[in-house]
């Protein structure tokens, strides 16, 4: 099983780049561009088409909701895998709604780089699709407080919905330069992905590895200098994807200390994106000005400010994120 979900980024990768590359063409053709200079944080050399999201969601939806599809027609006891099928039809439901979910925020996304919607809007529909997979798929943050509180169960989801709504918007605004966010994307679901392997979780595991090569596959055309940006379509449903893979996988035994290693390993593994998050929102905040307005004080930003190149200061926090795993 370990070959075979480190195989299912292969696919994606393929169905990412195909993709990319139809959207390349699509967008030249009818002018889906991101201009530069349209708004203040938007500084890249000519009008970059900013659908590659499209690549990135079918990447990941095509060959999950495949897999979902085939358990049931598969005869458990025909395969040798009974317990692997019985596995995976248990997935079905929070599967088919973790789809659900990803398609609503990318549809969301594609609206919204074609004509910006209210921040509240994308708030709303962001907590709303990460409400349907807490509630839905089961999957929660601190289930320690079932039992521990009374009201625990409550409060797991209500954080568990925070969670998933900060890394969602994270990964959106580390969307800022080329390569960057699915840069980081990909090594954190690298990271998921081994830590799924070696829990035995498969279904995790074949979600982080179809996010990895459908990163690849468009980090292909997103590489700096960019052919193609992820946009709205994209960065939401990278974020949001990420979310979940890390609330569902296990990084540690039971016990005090797994406990610990289990809270402390999601943050250390996202701790760019979100830093990148609380400094630019804390700035923002101190400028009274409002958080979700882009403008150019991102951790990269600074970086450039400070001398680096823009490539440097993509590979930078890359480089980090790399060695911190």
């Amino acid at each position: 099983m370990v070959w075979f979900c480190l195989a299912l980024a292969a696919p994606a990768f393929v169905i990412a780049g195909a993709g990319c590359a139809l959207m390349l063409r699509v967008s030249s053709k009818h002018g889906l561009y991101d201009f530069s200079g349209s708004e203040p944080h938007k500084r890249h050399n000519g009008p970059v088409p900013n659908t590659g999201g499209v690549g990135i969601v079918w990447g990941v939806v095509l060959p999950m909701a495949a897999l979902l599809g085939l358990a049931w027609l598969l005869e458990p006891a025909h395969t040798g895998r009974a317990e692997l099928v019985a596995g995976m039809r248990a997935m079905t439901r929070g599967g088919a709604v973790l789809i659900a979910a990803l398609l609503a925020l990318h549809v969301v996304g594609v609206i919204d780089d074609r004509r910006p919607l209210p921040a509240g809007v994308k708030l709303l529909m962001q907590a709303l699709a990460a409400l349907a997979v807490v509630w839905f798929a089961d999957t929660r943050v601190l289930e320690l407080l079932d039992a521990a509180l009374p009201g625990g169960y409550l409060l797991s989801m209500v954080l568990s919905v925070l969670w998933i709504v900060v890394i969602t918007n994270a990964f959106n605004m580390l969307d800022n330069m080329d390569g960057l966010s699915a840069g980081v994307g990909a090594i954190a679901a690298a990271i998921f992905l081994a830590a799924a392997l070696l829990a035995g979780q498969w279904f995790v595991a074949g979600a982080a590895a179809l996010l990895l090569g459908v990163l690849l596959g468009f980090l292909c055309f997103n590489f700096p200098p960019a052919t193609l940006f992820m946009g709205d379509g994209g960065s939401l449903v990278l974020g949001f994807l990420l979310s979940v893979i890390a609330v569902q996988t296990t990084y540690a035994p039971q016990g005090v200390a797994g406990r610990a290693y289990a809270l402390l390993t999601p943050l250390v593994v996202l701790a760019v994106p979100l830093y990148d998050l609380v400094s630019v929102v804390w700035i923002r905040l101190r400028q009274r000005k409002p958080p979700w307005v882009g403008d150019t004080q991102h951790f990269s930003h600074r970086l450039v400010k400070l001398g680096l190149s823009r490539r440097r200061a993509v590979a930078d926090p890359t480089a980090r994120r790399t060695a911190v795993a």
